[in-house]
């Protein structure tokens, strides 16, 4: 198996990298942290692959989607040229990493927790996504219909709120831990605290990914638990865990993104079975 991915020393890139390692697969690996720019090789390489994952992407947590819409818009470039090098190269299969923040916000309000489901993205009629990030992701769904009508068939997985002992701090989940490894009291939560996030570490994300390319499923398919978790039981599952009871400070200037965002997982289940709970991930976050 020749594969290419892009992206490969980002969090998730590096993590997929790893795993198909182990299964022997001959990996090239592209990512700008080593001085190659994916963009620059969609436009230019005309080589041929078994297998192409595009995991590349400018992204940095709540802070960086809200605060650099110009920067984060950048990926719409990124994609395009993916799609169009997928055509000109005749790859004839590909994984094309989305988000959960390609789903529409109105779905996603205060009130009862609403599972999302595949179905909810209309291609043919696109609601409005969780900003620049979600409107990239949105197009590049759209772009891949249309490298999927020239032959290249097509894996999208829609990942929720992925999770690792090795993340960057710049997302919740690290530095949930990073605060309660410090004993902060009080400890600080970005916005009211009752919003939900569906959390899945990185080992079940990449064991998913991989097993669905097995199964050679294609189009879109949610990567999650279906568990609502609020930021406030986060914070209490992680200082439990770290053996601590702090005051939750909440923070109500700090960015917050929308209130839940929790998937409908079941054609996901159909080919795996997530194994990693989120009190095990923080287990592992702490002791790492």
């Amino acid at each position: 198996m020749r594969v290419l991915l892009t992206g490969h020393l980002g969090f998730v890139g590096r993590h997929l990298h790893a795993a198909m390692d182990a299964r022997g697969w001959y990996v090239t690996g592209i990512d700008l942290a080593d001085g190659r720019d994916a963009l620059d090789f969609f436009r230019r390489d005309d080589s041929t692959w078994n297998l192409a994952i595009h995991a590349a992407a400018i992204v940095g947590g709540r802070a960086s989607i809200d605060g650099s819409p110009l920067g984060v818009a950048t990926n719409l470039a990124l994609d395009a040229w993916y799609m169009r090098w997928l055509i000109r190269t005749g790859t004839p299969r590909a994984v094309y990493f989305s988000s959960s923040a390609a789903y529409p916000v109105a779905l996603q309000q205060p009130g009862d927790v609403r599972r999302l489901y595949e179905e909810d993205i209309n291609l043919s009629y696109m609601e409005e996504p969780d900003a620049t990030y979600g409107w990239a992701k949105l197009t590049g769904e759209k772009l891949a219909a249309y490298a999927e009508a020239e032959g290249c068939r097509i894996l999208i997985p829609r990942p929720f709120s992925g999770f690792g002992e090795d993340q960057d701090e710049a997302y919740p989940f690290p530095a949930f831990i990073q605060r309660a490894k410090r004993r902060d009291d009080p400890f600080e939560i970005w916005g009211s605290g009752d919003s939900t996030r569906d959390w899945i570490h990185i080992d079940d994300l990449v064991g998913a990914t991989l097993a669905l390319l097995d199964a050679d499923v294609t189009g879109p398919v949610n990567l999650g638990w279906g568990r609502a978790t609020s930021f406030d039981d986060l914070a209490r599952i992680v200082c439990t865990a770290a053996g601590y009871q702090p005051h939750l400070k909440h923070r109500a200037d700090a960015p917050r993104g929308v209130h839940h965002r929790v998937s409908a997982p079941s054609r996901m289940l159909n080919h795996y079975v997530p194994t990693v709970t989120l009190e095990e991930g923080v287990r592992r976050a702490l002791n790492a």
